[in-house]
């Protein structure tokens, strides 16, 4: 039984755990999207949100953990250069997991994990929700309008 057991040990020797974690991670920074199962991707996102918390305060020091555990220079430039100033008023959830279905060769279940602030197609929708400022009510007045400006005409 898993009672009070806090990690999926995705049935990994620690070792093997670390690099596929880190090889995953550092993947991820520099993609910005990876496809892989439902279950690494939950053990990818507790992984990777306190490193992209702590890449929020660029010092030395919080360089060298985050490689510590990245072991990719490219990919701790990436998440310090780009994605922490993105990122930086966004207090938590930096990650995103859809499932997309199951695995043709032996059913498991998979998942795309993203970035949220780096989906365009979803930065994309927002602006156009905003952009919604003008009713329905608005145009029938318009239409009104002119109607009531005739009238007078007609008058005199």
């Amino acid at each position: 039984m898993r009672h009070n057991r806090q990690i999926n040990h995705l049935g990994r020797q620690s070792g093997h755990r670390k690099a596929m974690l880190s090889n995953m991670a550092s993947s991820l920074i520099l993609n910005k999207r990876i496809n892989t199962t439902v279950a690494k991707a939950k053990a990818l996102k507790m992984y990777v949100e306190p490193l992209i918390t702590k890449s929020k305060d660029d010092s030395t020091h919080s360089r060298r953990v985050v490689f510590s555990y990245l072991k990719d220079k490219n990919a701790t430039a990436e998440l310090f250069r780009t994605i922490a100033p993105k990122i930086a008023d966004r207090p938590g959830g930096y990650l995103r997991i859809l499932h997309t279905g199951f695995r043709q060769g032996d059913g498991s279940e998979m998942a795309l994990v993203e970035f949220v602030d780096f989906n365009e197609a979803a930065l994309a929708s927002a602006p156009k929700e905003a952009k919604k400022s003008t009713r329905r009510s608005r145009a029938k007045k318009a239409e009104a309008a002119p109607v009531a400006e005739e009238a007078p005409k007609a008058e005199e």
